[in-house]
């Protein structure tokens, strides 16, 4: 029997190494996303806690672990804590613009900078710029690029920058909000704290939208490379009842 050509199907992976948590190993079920209810579908799997990359849909199902935690921020009820007002003021000289998601050989010189510096044995480690342009181009579903870049001389008026490219966000836009694919930035400008200012816009834009949440992907408890996820509130997790408010506190303040 042939299988409805809008019907997914759904695969597992094998075990491999998890990448967040010491001696677990992670699988995934996956399904691809083709056709033109994409979409449609991608919306529908997020609230079961998938993610994307490129035109697959995935979420872990690990044997022995349920680390893994979709988590989603309230974007109205959002509000800057003092830090994240620190950081947004210390960012005032950059702008965003969000443009279609295409690929530059001058993105893929800041993802392969900040990949060398942060993640150089990550499995994204020995991505070509064929691969990064897949990443970003390689979408069947409403995705946009928005590239932060150093205010140029004529960007108060005209709305338009041509300074330094220093961070950049591949974003899903839902039905009910943005989703950050993956995100990348300066390694040299730690003082910025780019991917806290990137989140806090990443939600005005949302806000702007008129879209309710800001998706952020997994919160990994007892994972440093996940924590800063945790900051970010009032958000939801999504547990074996659905969605449902964290209860836990912001300890970082």
């Amino acid at each position: 029997m042939t299988a409805h050509p809008q019907t997914p199907q759904f695969f597992l992976t094998s075990p491999s190494v998890c990448p967040y948590l010491p001696n677990q190993f992670e699988r995934k079920v996956f399904t691809h996303l083709v056709g033109n209810r994409a979409g449609e579908l991608l919306d529908l799997l997020t609230q079961g806690g998938f993610r994307r990359s490129q035109n697959i849909a995935y979420r872990p199902a690990c044997e022995h672990c349920r680390a893994c935690i979709s988590v989603r921020i309230r974007v109205d009820e959002f509000q800057p804590n003092g830090s994240m007002r620190r950081v947004m003021k210390r960012n005032r000289d950059l702008i965003g613009r969000m443009d279609p998601a295409g690929a530059t050989s001058e993105q893929y010189a800041l993802f392969r900078r900040y990949l060398d510096r942060r993640h150089a044995s990550g499995g994204m480690a020995e991505m070509s710029v064929l691969d990064y342009s897949m990443m970003v181009e390689d979408s069947q579903v409403e995705t946009r690029l928005i590239q932060y870049r150093r205010r140029g001389p004529d960007s108060g008026f005209a709305r338009t920058s041509d300074g330094a490219l220093v961070a950049v966000a591949l974003t899903d836009i839902m039905a009910d909000g943005l989703s950050m694919v993956y995100s990348f930035y300066d390694p040299d400008e730690v003082s910025r704290s780019l991917g806290t200012y990137m989140i806090v816009d990443h939600v005005e834009r949302a806000r702007a939208l008129g879209l309710p949440y800001l998706y952020l992907g997994y919160w990994v408890e007892g994972s440093d490379k996940m924590d800063y996820k945790i900051r970010f509130q009032p958000q939801e997790h999504l547990g074996p009842t659905g969605w449902a408010l964290y209860e836990g506190s912001d300890r970082r303040g």
